[in-house]
């Protein structure tokens, strides 16, 4: 996980152009850096390959320091309070005195631009012998005359974030469209609709909660823990009850279309406890162990410091991915059963060929969403090469836009809401046209 990590990080560095590299470098924070990981997709292999080259050669160096530290205490030496050797994905710097100022040449080449090495990069060692997150590049400057290399074509590495940024914005806007409008009829108030309403709900949230996370790691340059460990817990909760309405959602098609007894046998108060009571349990539970966990707290890699060890993930995580993962299996059984009782139906029903294949079509393609089979068609993927960045996309896409096509398919393309708006707008009509002939009667008379 280390290396992953660490590749991570260097291709923020490598978005920089040549000529404004040094102001980024300038001010770069190895916190921010390491929040943002989260959003950086896949990456040139050569950088990498480079950079864990670096990070191994530092590692090295530290451990061959600890050794000299340790002989100096053997031989009768004082011990002197001091910074460890820590690589920053741009230099290594070595062993520093707490207190003390470590200077180091700069860099002498960056994605094929050569810099003038003569000049120093600073960062500052504290007196209880930690590093600066920030490291002072300010003096690094490109040579004159110096001409970058030409990289070869790849996909920006940024396409994902953007996707889902604009699937989750786009999506938060519909769902709470179409549930303002299932709160607003009451024609349109039963037991589906109100499932369809809470399933929304569980969208909305998740997609806020993504929106404001996203927005979080870009204005902030210092972490709270307690903010953190709070937005965390709330986010994967409402992730979790996401999950758990899709559930209630293929478990009402399922008893209304396949089984025998009515569906109105269960109530809505038993579908409202499996969507949100049984999440809100699983993580009390993950939410107990996460915070009693060992070695959660204070981890580092590669000399980088954690800010929120509940974002990473661990073993424990599968206390609520265990049950997230049971329902979207039990709802493509769900799924399977449907459209097996559909397709009899239909064939039993005398019409065209062809016409039956497209009701069932249409029907499978309804329900994906709806039962949230999205999720397993992009469970897993190529990983390496154009493949994996176009399958990272289309990851993107679909799960940042499925709560879109769930308000389109069960609000804005139904027929019943449809009617229902039809309806309002004629009444409205009627009632501007009645009130615009009594105003035109009262200013003749």
């Amino acid at each position: 996980m280390a290396d992953d990590d660490l590749r991570a990080l260097v291709d923020s560095l490598d978005d920089a152009s040549p000529e404004n590299l040094a102001n980024v470098i300038a001010n770069f924070s190895l916190d921010m850096l390491q929040r943002a990981s989260a959003l950086i997709g896949a990456q040139q292999p050569h950088s990498g390959e480079l950079l864990v080259n670096r990070t191994q050669q530092c590692q090295q160096q530290q451990r061959q320091e600890e050794l000299e530290a340790a002989r100096n205490l053997t031989g009768g030496g004082k011990r002197i309070l001091q910074c460890p050797s820590s690589f920053d994905s741009v230099l290594c710097w070595p062993r520093t005195n707490a207190g003390s100022l470590a200077i180091l040449p700069c860099f002498e080449e960056f994605k094929g631009v050569h810099y003038d090495t003569t000049e120093n990069a600073t960062r500052f060692c504290f007196e209880n012998g930690t590093w600066d997150h920030y490291s002072d590049y300010d003096r690094c400057h490109q040579q004159s005359g110096s001409i970058p290399v030409v990289p070869d074509f790849s996909p920006s590495v940024d396409l994902p974030a953007i996707i889902y940024a604009c699937g989750y914005f786009l999506s938060f806007a519909t769902l709470v469209v179409a549930l303002i409008i299932f709160l607003s009829f009451k024609d349109l108030r039963c037991l589906r609709n109100t499932i369809h309403a809470n399933l929304f709900l569980t969208y909305i949230t998740s997609a806020l909660l993504w929106i404001l996370t996203l927005f979080l790691q870009v204005i902030t340059t210092e972490s709270s823990q307690a903010g953190c460990i709070t937005l965390v817990i709330m986010f994967q909760y409402f992730y979790l009850t996401n999950f758990f309405w899709m559930f209630v959602e293929g478990l009402y098609l399922y008893t209304l279309v396949v089984q025998t007894f009515s569906s109105d046998n269960i109530s809505f108060l038993i579908y409202a406890l499996i969507g949100w009571g049984c999440p809100a349990l699983c993580i009390l539970v993950w939410s107990i162990a996460k915070a009693f966990a060992p070695h959660l707290d204070n981890e580092h890699f590669i000399g980088l410091e954690i800010d929120c060890a509940w974002m990473r993930e661990s073993h424990i995580d599968w206390i609520f991915k265990g049950p997230a993962s049971l329902a979207l299996l039990i709802n493509l059984v769900f799924l399977i059963r449907i459209m097996w009782v559909l397709i009899t139906k239909l064939r039993s029903a005398h019409t065209l060929e062809t016409r039956q294949y497209y009701k069932a079509s249409k029907a499978l393609l309804v329900l994906i969403p709806l039962f949230g089979i999205t999720y397993l068609l992009v469970l897993t993927g190529p990983e390496q090469g154009i493949s994996r960045n176009l399958f990272e996309a289309i990851r993107a896409f679909l799960i940042s836009t499925q709560g879109f096509f769930v308000a389109l398919f069960y609000c804005f393309l139904n027929s019943e809401v449809r009617q229902t708006l039809r309806h309002r707008f004629i009444r409205w009509r009627e009632s501007r046209n009645i009130n615009r002939s009594s105003s035109i009667k009262n200013r003749s008379s």
